[in-house]
């Protein structure tokens, strides 16, 4: 077991810590025969060892462009934005929610460097068996769990990232409770999903689009709206064709001088 992985298990929550025997190729499995996936088809073949291969140099590139137009940003400029939206720096622990093979999961690892550690999780056996065999850094550990119940103990980590997958997650306002809730003070989220655009509604962009392919339309303020309810600050939106890209940060904690 390597030394990220030990420190990936000290930050889940006592109760649910698994035995050094769930540790298997290379990833803690927290969810074992149960599939967290939902049943959309777009869901269902997140579970495929062979999109697993192709996912992050072919799948996800197109789904980039189609999501978000031919002139919006590209792979390597949404791994920049990312790192600018988190304002992650050398030191810090980053959880990446749904990362499937751990494209993203890789580049927060050079960013915080040896003293930091990020944290990739998702429901695929088969994504996460691709995101062990591509990750060389010794500070990326991988769970498999469900992003709508994270394990992990309140206030674990510095930065959370959930890019191109909330619109596929089951329960994504759940996801988000987890997300607020495992981020310390003072913390960032940032969000990559999709957006509606042009005269009809989302109810009625879903009722065409989710039932096929498992993909939630998200409406235009409902995912800013989401996390400030939550009580986060520095709400920030960027729409870019279908794609928004949300980020905010967690109060910090007042002192009792202050309070």
């Amino acid at each position: 077991m390597g030394g990220a992985t030990e420190r990936t298990l000290e930050l889940i929550e006592p109760s649910r810590r698994p035995a050094e025997s769930e540790v298997v190729a290379g990833y803690v499995d927290l969810l074992g025969q149960e599939r967290a996936a939902g049943r959309g088809a777009g869901q269902q073949l997140m579970e495929s060892a062979g999109l697993a291969l192709i996912y992050e140099r072919l799948w996800r590139p197109v789904l980039g462009r189609l999501l978000m137009g031919a002139m919006g940003p590209g792979m390597g400029d949404e791994r920049r934005l990312a790192i600018e939206m988190l304002e992650l720096d050398a030191g810090q622990r980053v959880l990446d929610v749904a990362c499937g093979p751990g494209n993203f999961t890789r580049a927060f690892a050079e960013v915080v460097e040896d003293d930091g550690l990020v944290v990739g999780i998702d429901a695929s056996s088969a994504m996460l068996g691709r995101a062990v065999a591509e990750t060389r850094a010794d500070n990326a550990a991988y769970v498999r769990g469900d992003a709508a119940d994270l394990p992990f103990r309140d206030a674990s980590f510095d930065a959370v990232c959930c890019f191109a997958a909330l619109y596929l997650i089951e329960e994504p306002f759940g996801a988000i409770d987890e997300m607020v809730r495992v981020l310390a003070p003072g913390g960032r989220i940032a969000l990559l999903s999709s957006v509606n655009r042009g005269l009809l509604p989302a109810s009625l962009s879903n009722a065409v689009v989710r039932p096929l392919s498992g993909i939630r339309i998200f409406d235009r303020d409902e995912i800013t709206r989401a996390l400030s309810k939550r009580r986060m600050t520095r709400v920030a939106q960027r729409v870019s064709g279908l794609g928004q890209f949300v980020s905010a940060r967690k109060p910090a904690r007042r002192s009792r001088r202050n309070a």
